[in-house]
């Protein structure tokens, strides 16, 4: 069993229709896709960890391929959920319908960056995930950042995050920081942000240690597998 790392750019159309009407709709800002569910019916299920206008959130989600939906008022941080019920495997071409036809699975969460693109892990067979990237639609931008075998159970090392550490991180990266020559410096990064420069230093330095930790304890796992 192998995985795929993918980012898909479309302007939001690339997971489902509901997801492109809640990327271009104002006032809301997407955070995490925390589960994907599929059913026997045919049916699926999405729920999203999003940031702004809960009644813009309802406003956006109607539309083709909505069967039900609820939103939660918003918690102390100023996020809120919503849930989706759905036609996964309409229209063609999408994420989700894909994953519906040739049988692979979507690890959650997704993440999606600022530029309205999304990182996704998809898991199946080698030949079906390949033969599912070649019927991707036109409009949608595929980049295959990484390939490898999948072990099941086995944490994604940005699930050990807090999700303020994650923003950070994720933010640090899309932004460049992490690049040669850095995109951005530390405290560019804090001015983006609106925090304390020692504060980003401390949530990165957090975040660093802890995906380095559990990328070497996978590491000698696999080490003490093949052994």
């Amino acid at each position: 069993m192998r995985y795929f790392d993918l980012v898909l750019a479309s302007g939001g159309d690339s997971l489902h229709p509901i997801d492109g009407r809640l990327a271009a709709a104002s006032g809301i800002t997407r955070e995490l896709l925390h589960h994907v569910d599929g059913y026997g019916d045919g049916t699926g299920a999405l729920l999203y960890r999003l940031r702004g206008d809960p009644e813009a959130a309802a406003v956006a989600v109607q539309g083709d391929g909505l069967l039900d939906y609820d939103v939660t008022d918003p918690d102390a941080d100023g996020g809120f959920y919503c849930y989706v019920r759905l036609i996964p495997a309409d229209p063609t071409g999408t994420l989700l319908a894909l994953c519906y036809e040739h049988a692979l699975i979507i690890e959650t969460p997704v993440t999606f960056r600022e530029d309205g693109s999304l990182r996704v892990r998809i898991v199946g067979q080698h030949e079906t995930l390949r033969e599912a990237l070649t019927t991707v639609s036109d409009g949608v931008q595929v980049t295959v950042e990484e390939v490898g075998h999948y072990t099941p159970g086995r944490e994604d090392a940005r699930s050990l995050l807090t999700e303020r550490q994650r923003d950070i991180f994720e933010t640090a990266v899309d932004r460049g920081y992490y690049r040669i020559p850095r995109g951005i410096t530390q405290t560019e990064l804090a001015d983006e942000l609106e925090l304390a420069p020692s504060t980003v230093d401390e949530h990165l330095r957090k975040a660093e240690s802890t995906m380095l930790s559990s990328i070497l304890e996978q590491h000698q796992a696999q080490g003490s597998e093949r052994a």
